[in-house]
C-alpha cells in the first residue's frame, strides 16, 4: 500500500504541499487541471519552478491570482461541488473548507453563511486544497502521515503564535506540536486543513520510493516541506499474549471457543497439551491480541471457558510483508499469499481453500494442485 509522510520540519502551507508532491513525482499538470476543473482560468495562473532555500532545493509552486475575488463559504463549496474533479478529491476539499469555515465562524462570531474568509476565500485556497488532494490521488497514496508540527510562541504584530486559526483547524486531529525558536507563522490554515482532513500524526515504517521538497515563500535556509512516498512496511508491532490453563473443558467445547476468539478479532489462538497438577492432562490456551482488543478477548475467555483467571504479557513481534495475488494454472485460478522482506518476494503459500476447490472440480489430488499453484506463482514472481 502506497503511503506518504509529510516531514514538516519548517511547517506546512498549501503551496508547499503542492510543491513537495510535484517534486516527489506528482504530475504538475494536475494543478493546472484543478484550475480548469473549477473554471478559474480567468482568475489564476500557475507557475512551477525550481528554487533552493540554503542547502535544500525543491519545487516552488506559485498560484498567481489576478484581481482578488473574495467568496463566501457557500460559494466556495459550490465551486468545489461543481468542479470536474474526482469525487474523492472533492469530498476531501469540501471537508477542508468546512473545517476552515467552522473555525473562522467561531473566531469572528458569525454564521458560516455570512462569513467572508478574507485571505482564505480566494481562488488560491481552492487551488491549494483541490490540487493537493488530487496530487495525492495521482500518486496513488492510500494514507497520509505527518510529523510533529513546529509551534512558535509569542506575538507577530498583534497576532499570537501559533496562529489561532491554524491551531483550531487541527483540534481533534491528533496533531502533535513541538516548540521552536522561530517567530514566524509556520503552519498556515490551509496547510493545517490538509493535514486535519487526511493525515495521521505518526512516523510510519515504510520503504522509500521517492522524496520531494516543496519550497516555501520565505527566502530563509531550510524553508521547505519534505514528503516521502513509499510502501507501508509494518515490520514490528506490539501485541499482548493472553494465556490460561484448562483441565476441565471438553475438547469440542474448547475447539468452539478457539473459533469464537478468532472471529472476535484475535490475531492467533493456539492450544498446547499440558500436564497439570496431580498428573491431570489439560491444555494451555494462548491468545495473541492487538492492544485495543485485550479487554474484549479477556472478557470472552473468562465468560466462555472454565478458567478463573488469565495471564497477560506484552510482547513485540516482527512481521514479514505479505500480499495476495491470483495465479492462473492449467487447472484453474487460485490465490497465493506472497511473503516479502524489504519489499521483495521471498516465498509463496497457496490458499488451501482455493486448491481444495480446484481439486474437487478437476478430480486431482489436493497436494498436486497446491504444488502446481506454488510453482506457477514462483515463476511469475521470479523465484523459480
Amino acid at each position: 500500500m502506497t503511503i506518504a509522510y509529510f516531514d514538516c520540519f519548517s511547517g506546512i502551507s498549501g503551496d508547499m504541499a503542492l510543491g513537495a508532491l510535484i517534486d516527489a513525482g506528482g504530475d504538475a499538470a494536475i494543478v493546472d487541471a484543478s484550475v480548469e476543473a473549477m473554471r478559474l482560468g480567468d482568475e489564476v495562473r500557475i507557475e512551477v519552478r525550481r528554487e533552493a532555500r540554503g542547502h535544500v532545493g525543491g519545487t516552488r509552486v506559485l498560484v498567481h491570482a489576478g484581481e482578488r475575488v473574495e467568496r463566501t463559504v457557500p460559494i466556495l463549496r459550490r465551486v468545489i461541488e461543481d468542479a470536474d474533479a474526482p469525487d474523492a478529491v472533492k469530498t476531501q476539499a469540501l471537508a477542508a473548507i468546512n473545517r476552515l469555515a467552522q473555525v473562522e465562524a467561531r473566531i469572528h462570531g458569525v454564521s458560516e453563511e455570512q462569513l467572508h474568509l478574507h485571505e482564505l476565500g480566494g481562488a488560491d485556497t481552492l487551488v491549494d486544497l483541490v490540487g493537493a488532494f488530487w496530487l495525492l490521488r495521482d500518486l496513488d497514496v492510500h494514507q497520509l502521515y505527518a510529523s510533529a508540527l513546529p509551534a512558535p510562541h509569542g506575538l507577530k504584530g498583534d497576532m499570537p503564535l501559533p496562529a489561532p486559526a491554524s491551531v483550531r483547524v487541527l483540534e481533534g486531529s491528533g496533531a502533535i506540536f513541538e516548540d521552536t525558536k522561530s517567530h514566524q507563522e509556520l503552519v498556515t490554515p490551509t496547510g493545517a486543513a490538509i493535514l486535519a482532513v487526511a493525515a495521521r500524526f505518526e512516523r510510519p515504517a515504510m520503504t522509500l520510493n521517492s522524496i520531494g521538497y516543496g519550497v516555501g515563500a520565505r527566502d530563509v535556509p531550510g524553508n521547505a516541506l519534505a514528503v516521502w512516498i513509499g510502501e507501508e512496511a509494518r515490520t514490528e508491532t506490539g501485541v499482548t499474549m493472553i494465556e490460561t490453563n484448562l483441565d476441565d473443558m471438553a475438547p469440542n467445547v474448547l475447539a468452539a471457543l478457539c473459533e469464537d476468539l478468532m472471529a472476535a478479532g484475535a490475531l492467533d489462538v493456539t492450544v498446547t497439551p499440558a500436564l497439570m497438577k496431580k498428573g491431570r492432562s489439560g491444555h494451555m490456551l494462548t491468545v495473541m491480541s492487538s492492544p485495543e482488543l485485550v479487554a474484549r478477548l479477556t472478557d470472552d475467555l473468562l465468560r466462555h471457558s472454565t478458567t478463573l483467571g488469565v495471564r497477560m504479557t506484552n510482547v513485540h513481534r516482527v512481521l514479514a510483508g505479505r500480499r495476495v495475488i491470483e495465479v492462473q494454472t492449467s487447472l484453474g485460478t487460485a490465490r497465493v499469499k506472497v511473503k516479502e522482506i524489504g519489499g521483495e518476494p521471498v516465498d509463496v503459500s497457496p490458499e488451501y481453500e482455493d486448491c481444495r476447490r480446484i481439486a474437487r472440480e478437476t478430480h486431482h489430488d489436493v497436494r498436486e494442485v497446491m504444488r502446481l499453484v506454488a510453482e506457477t506463482a514462483r515463476r511469475e514472481l521470479g523465484l523459480a
